[in-house]
């Protein structure tokens, strides 16, 4: 069994930053992956970015490419961080953090640990 602990988030103007933190405890070892994924006010829930844990490759939705970055935090199992610049109105969102044990990348349904989620609201 994996925990997942988002933190972060909060309210800021478009074009601003905001850093979101996710931590797992549990079985972090068999942790292949890590993302983030956003629901919308539309209740739609997007990919937003993910990562192979142990020094792998990320993987960004092309919304977020060039204004968002994952990564992994350095000396901690199982943590990420995601770095969210040029924040706009359409980012708004409640922002899962997902962990797998099956793999990793884009695709929600590789991801069985999620955390409760964290706001984020971009106003214009």
């Amino acid at each position: 069994q994996v925990t997942v602990l988002e933190s972060g988030g909060g309210s800021v103007q478009a074009g601003g930053s905001l850093r979101l933190s996710c931590a797992t405890s549990g079985r972090t070892a068999a942790i292949l992956g890590m993302a983030w994924f956003r629901k919308t006010p539309q209740n739609e829930r997007e990919a937003v970015a993910a990562i192979y844990t142990g020094g792998g490759n990320s993987f960004y939705a092309e919304a977020v490419k060039g204004r968002f970055t994952l990564s992994e935090e350095r000396g901690a199992q199982g943590r990420v961080i995601l770095e969210m610049n040029d924040l706009r109105p359409e980012d708004s969102g409640v922002y899962y953090c997902a962990a797998s044990t099956r793999g990793g990348g884009l695709l929600d349904s590789l991801y069985g640990f999620w955390g409760q989620g964290t706001q984020v609201t971009v106003s214009s």
